[in-house]
């Protein structure tokens, strides 16, 4: 937990981080994806080198754009944060273009947690807060599974005790 001011929101809160895992798993999400664009562009440069001398850019470009996307990725999950304040939720996400998505306890209608069959290998999940608006309806991902428990339940015994206080 960091105590952190948003000049952007102008919001002082304690924020709670997302699993360092979560970082990982979206990197090897994305691997799997480019790793055999790489192979099958180096086996293409390595076979026509001498017919089309230009692709071994490509294979080079798609490595460079993995390092690339891969430090986006992990940079992006450590700026995902939550705060659980006396009436609200704050939700604060992104490195370049900042979004702070505040849910008010009152409003909230009901509290998923989903779990992939690739986030339970990691032991994570995501906590899907659902309101009157869909709109404004919030994700946290990557949590540690029983931490997504313990929002979940939190969420939902605040939300009906702010609800029943309409």
């Amino acid at each position: 937990m960091t105590r952190e001011f948003n000049y952007l929101t102008g919001i002082d809160a304690d924020f709670n981080r997302v699993s360092t895992k979560y970082g990982l798993k979206e990197t090897l999400a994305s691997l799997t994806v480019l790793v055999p664009m790489i192979v099958v562009a180096l086996v293409f440069a390595i076979i026509y080198t001498a017919e089309v001398p230009w692709l071994h850019a490509i294979w080079a470009v798609l490595v460079a754009f993995t390092v690339l996307l891969i430090v986006i990725t992990l940079r992006q999950a450590k700026a995902i944060g939550y705060a659980e304040r006396a009436d609200d939720l704050l939700i604060r996400r992104g490195i370049m273009f900042h979004k702070a998505t505040v849910v008010p306890y009152g409003r909230l209608q009901f509290v998923d947690v989903d779990a992939g069959p690739i986030d339970r290998m990691f032991g994570l999940a995501s906590v899907k807060l659902h309101t009157a608006s869909a709109s404004t309806d919030a994700t946290i991902p990557g949590l540690p599974r029983a931490e997504a428990d313990r929002l979940r339940d939190s969420l939902a015994g605040l939300g009906q005790a702010n609800l029943a206080g309409l």
